[in-house]
């Protein structure tokens, strides 16, 4: 039988569809794409000969939403077949490059009046992590941030915080002020009796020091509590 001249190869219709895509995305922007699309289109350059919508649908799969993808882990995407070391780096630099960004919206700004900004990089940062961090911001007298340090990294459930260190940090940082940070790999970000405990320990030393402890935020799973707003300082 004669080859037909007019079907496509495997090939042929793999670029096509990558160029379609590009045209779309062009045209239309980000929104024009499904979730499962613009994982595919990230991961285009990363594996060029490769078809990336199993990968991608896979992902999506796996880790339930386009924002558990790019927070996952390294070793849980090596998980997914066809991922590549370089394709892996290409997410997590994503996932990188949204979080500086939102950092990046509180240079230079007084914190305390860009609270929705504070969230947001918060949030980008840390709601994902599949363990716990504590996390400080360091304020200068005008509520400027002056450092952002991820003081401990714990296990899914709990972060050792030793309240002298977190304060010797401020000193040596000169701040006046300080807001405390840590998440709930569980998503529930309701307050633990020893993160309210650890949190009023670290406001007793610091108060004689002339810091004030401005707020402790647990962040959940797309919500976060203020321990402040619920005067628990």
């Amino acid at each position: 039988m004669a080859d037909n001249p007019d079907a496509s190869t495997p090939a042929q219709h793999h670029k096509g569809h990558r160029q379609r895509l590009r045209e779309r995305f062009r045209k239309s922007g980000e929104d024009s794409l499904a979730d499962y699309e613009l994982l595919e289109f990230l991961l285009f350059a990363a594996l060029p000969r490769r078809d990336t919508k199993p990968i991608a649908k896979a992902m999506l799969q796996r880790f339930g939403s386009f924002s558990a993808v790019l927070a996952a882990p390294r070793e849980r995407l090596r998980e997914i077949s066809g991922l590549s070391d370089v394709s892996i780096d290409t997410i997590k630099a994503v996932h990188a490059a949204i979080a500086r960004y939102h950092r990046a919206e509180l240079s230079d700004r007084q914190l305390l009046d860009s609270w929705s900004k504070v969230i947001a990089y918060l949030q980008a940062s840390m709601e994902l992590s599949p363990v716990e961090q504590f996390r400080i911001l360091f304020l200068d007298r005008k509520n400027g941030l002056i450092a952002d340090e991820v003081q401990q990294t714990g296990t899914v459930d709990h972060t050792p915080v030793y309240p002298r260190e977190v304060i010797r940090r401020a000193l040596e940082h000169s701040a006046t002020a300080l807001i405390l940070v840590h998440n709930h790999p569980s998503g529930d970000p309701t307050p633990s009796r020893a993160d309210i405990q650890m949190t009023k320990k670290i406001v007793e030393i610091a108060k004689p020091l002339g810091i004030e402890v401005h707020d402790h935020i647990i962040i959940g799973l797309r919500d976060n509590v203020s321990l402040r707003a619920l005067q628990l300082i």
